[in-house]
């Protein structure tokens, strides 16, 4: 099993950065791919980006390239989000997710551990 903690929400202005981390517990950590997703209020849970068991592999979805970083540190059981350049429409709770496997990193449906949720505020 595995179990996620989100920090580093917050309430920012557009244009700026926050940096969220996703703190892990568990043994099977190190040998998840994990994800980041978000939800804004009345919409579906969208993918923001992933990355692989080992760091090597990153996705993202096409509206964060560019501007958001995931990366982990599997020493530290910990994965995080650099979000830079911040636009009101990234108003959204911010979720981590913890998959086995390879493939769909996309697809909230295969990632079998969820965090709570971090709220992230960007106003014009």
């Amino acid at each position: 099993q595995v179990q996620l903690v989100e920090s580093g929400g917050g309430l920012v202005q557009a244009g700026d950065s926050l940096r969220l981390s996703c703190a892990a517990s568990g043994r099977t950590f190190s040998n998840s791919a994990m994800g980041w997703f978000r939800q804004a209020p009345g919409k579906e849970r969208e993918f923001a980006a992933a990355i692989t068991w080992n760091g090597g592999n990153t996705y993202y979805a096409d509206s964060m390239k560019g501007r958001f970083t995931i990366s982990r540190d599997n020493a530290k059981n910990t994965v995080y989000l650099q979000m830079n350049s911040l636009k009101p429409e990234d108003t959204a709770v911010y979720y981590c997710a913890a998959k086995l496997g390879t493939e769909n990193y996309s697809n909230p449906r295969k990632y079998h551990y969820w965090g709570q949720g971090t709220q992230v505020t960007v106003s014009s």
